[in-house]
């Protein structure tokens, strides 16, 4: 039986399977990605950017249709869905008009005199390991920097998308980028070992779990091949003091809602400054008890369903335990009475470490509210986590902000706004949400052969 099927969330229908990639076509791919490497890698920089310019308008051309496979594979709703290809095409778009700046010579001032430079050279097939919640945007993160920089790409993606990872080939394809310079696999975990292993590979990029983190580092490292992990987390939203807390509430209640609460740096803890915590909590259940849930399909849904039953019975199960321990449930807490794999909008509080919810990341539509009496008790639970991805601080006094932002140990802060992405902004985390940075001129630093040319004096 395949891994690889489109099961609808919504419906828990198996719209259609797809079979695994062989051994013998997992030893093709590399083969293949090997030879297309040592042509890519010498075209000319323009030429490159063209392809990526042209994989951009092809985003924005098939933007409808795009969507609507993700809504099939993972239940994303259709406006949302438009919303990620949007930000796809801005990421093409930025390596196809930065990426060749950013691989300029960086020339260096030596003793001795003489002439030294650094030159961005790539590193040859690299393996992209993609998750299901943003089909589209993570194999962009990953595609768009290093196919600038000359690397060639085999990906293997979530085994619940299989029809946006063909759809993904497709456009590169249909782009003009040279055959085999990226290649899909259905591949098998075991599989994806064996690429990483394999000599002809430089590389492993996952996005995922952080037991797929280890699993992938823990090969990665027995056969010294880079790593970029980008792992889970469970972002601080950390409220000191606001003129408007009722909107304060509101933002960080449609950004945890979002993707049915399933993104990485989405806001999960929220951290809330005594005074201001009654209301606060209050208005986020207001909200949260407001949200309607739809068939993804339907334009006008803004709450679909979680990726798979697996992961609504896996957020019940955390919700149940921290239920079942003593916490209070001010809105939500069970699934949704319907088809599908819904889950209402939940808030806790009451949340104590003895409680899965504490410490683990809770990757679906629950937020847990916390109420501290000062700055240094935000701080303090905001790096009790385990994970370290990105941050919110809210305070109408910019230097109280900025302080606390320096405290936290994170990847990633933003005051007065939510963090969302974009393509000239890094991305990652430190602790166990991983290693590495994407986006930028960050995205291009991590899979790159920093050649130095020293001509002496």
């Amino acid at each position: 039986m395949t891994s690889y099927k489109v099961v609808n969330p919504a419906t828990g229908e198996t719209v259609k399977e797809y079979p695994e990639a062989t051994d013998a076509e997992i030893q093709d791919a590399l083969k293949r990605s090997d030879e297309a490497f040592k042509t890519w890698q010498n075209a000319p920089v323009g030429e490159r950017s063209k392809v990526l310019a042209r994989v951009a308008e092809l985003y924005d051309e098939r933007k409808e249709e795009l969507a609507r496979i993700i809504g099939r594979e993972m239940g994303k709703p259709v406006a949302q869905g438009i919303g990620e290809v949007g930000i796809v095409g801005s990421i093409y778009n930025y390596y196809s008009t930065e990426g060749p700046g950013l691989m300029q010579d960086e020339v260096l001032s030596v003793s001795g005199g003489g002439e030294a430079v650094v030159r961005s050279a790539p590193l040859g097939s690299l393996l992209g390991i993609m998750p299901w919640n943003f089909p589209y945007y993570q194999v962009a993160r990953f595609a768009a920097p290093n196919l600038m920089l000359g690397n060639t790409i085999i990906l293997k993606h979530a085994p619940c998308c299989p029809e946006s990872a063909l759809a993904i080939e497709q456009i590169f394809k249909d782009a003009g980028l040279p055959e085999d310079a990226y290649i899909n696999v259905f591949a098998t975990n075991d599989q994806a070992a064996d690429i990483i292993a394999d000599p002809r590979n430089h590389g492993v990029s996952l996005t995922g779990s952080e037991r797929a983190g280890a699993a992938v580092a823990e090969v990665a490292g027995r056969n010294l091949k880079k790593v970029v992990l980008e792992l889970g987390g469970s972002d601080a939203f950390i409220v000191l003091d606001s003129p408007d807390v009722k909107k304060t509430a509101k933002i960080g209640a449609g950004w945890r809602a979002m993707n049915a609460g399933q993104a990485c740096n989405a806001p999960k803890r929220f951290i809330v400054k005594d005074d201001l915590y009654d209301e606060f909590v209050e208005t986020l259940t207001d909200q949260f008890s407001q949200i309607k849930p739809g068939d993804p399909l339907d334009p006008k849904t803004a709450f679909g369903p979680l990726s798979s039953q697996a992961a609504a019975d896996g957020l019940m199960s955390q919700i149940q335990d921290a239920i079942d321990k003593g916490a209070t449930v001010h809105t939500g807490g069970k699934p949704v009475d319907r088809p599908g794999a819904y889950i209402e909008p939940t808030v806790l509080t009451d949340v104590t470490p003895q409680m899965r919810a504490y410490s683990e990341e809770l990757f679906g539509p629950a937020a847990v509210v916390y109420k501290v009496a000062n700055e240094d008790e935000a701080v303090e639970l905001a790096n009790s986590s385990s994970y370290g991805l990105g941050g919110t601080v809210w305070s109408a006094d910019l230097d109280k902000a900025r302080a606390v932002a320096d405290r936290l140990d994170t990847g990633m802060v933003f005051i007065n706004a939510v963090g969302g992405t974009q393509a000239d902004l890094p991305f990652g985390g430190v602790k166990r949400s991983g290693i590495g940075r994407e986006l930028g001129k960050f995205g291009m630093d991590e899979f790159v052969n920093k050649k130095l040319v020293r001509i002496p004096k």
